[in-house]
């Protein structure tokens, strides 16, 4: 029996730049995936001026067997995405602001972590080599449903029409019409 998932380890790459905002020092942008890597927290890979890259975390990319539909989705695009979810660290004492939860190959998944608005999502373009891991994983176990309209009940709805019948209704043609009272005239 084919397994049902498949596990990938997945280094995060962020670079950290001097920011153009006096409000915060750095801005922090995920550049990149290693697939494959070792485990790893906020190793310095390069340095260029005050630019640096960090190796920030290594965190399990997950394929499911039930999630080809999605993983399809996000290959056919015309540059094929990782979404990094982050958090920002809550303590103050943190050498880094961000916290690397998880890595995601599915679009939909990305979408439900952008929707909360809680987390940091961002997208990163696959390397080949994870764009054909990720096809063959899709090639293995992907199961086309087919498309089947649903039929309606044969039930008659159109014997009975609301307001035929009504005794407040002084005519047929007035079946549409609000039910009124007996006019009361003054004398």
């Amino acid at each position: 029996m084919r397994p049902a998932t498949a596990s990938l380890p997945l280094g995060i790459i962020i670079r950290r730049t001097p920011s153009v905002s006096r409000w915060v020092r750095f801005a922090w942008k995920v550049v990149a995936v290693i697939p494959g890597a070792g485990p790893a927290h906020w190793q310095p890979m390069r340095e260029e001026g005050e630019a640096v890259e960090f190796h920030a975390a290594t965190v399990p990319l997950e394929l499911w067997r039930t999630d080809t539909e999605a993983y399809l989705q996000g290959l056919s695009a015309r540059v094929p995405t990782i979404g990094v979810v982050m958090r920002e660290t809550t303590d103050p004492e943190a050498d880094h602001p961000l916290e690397v939860l998880l890595a995601t190959a599915s679009p939909y998944e990305t979408q439900d972590y952008t929707d909360s608005g809680e987390e940091l999502v961002e997208l990163v373009p696959m390397p080949e080599g994870l764009v054909a891991y990720i096809r063959d994983f899709v090639n293995e176990h992907h199961e086309h449903e087919e498309f089947v309209k649903r039929r309606r009940d044969r039930k008659r709805i159109d014997l009975h029409e609301d307001g035929i019948g009504d005794a407040r209704i002084q005519q047929l043609s007035d079946v549409y019409s609000v039910p009124s009272r007996k006019k009361v005239r003054l004398q």
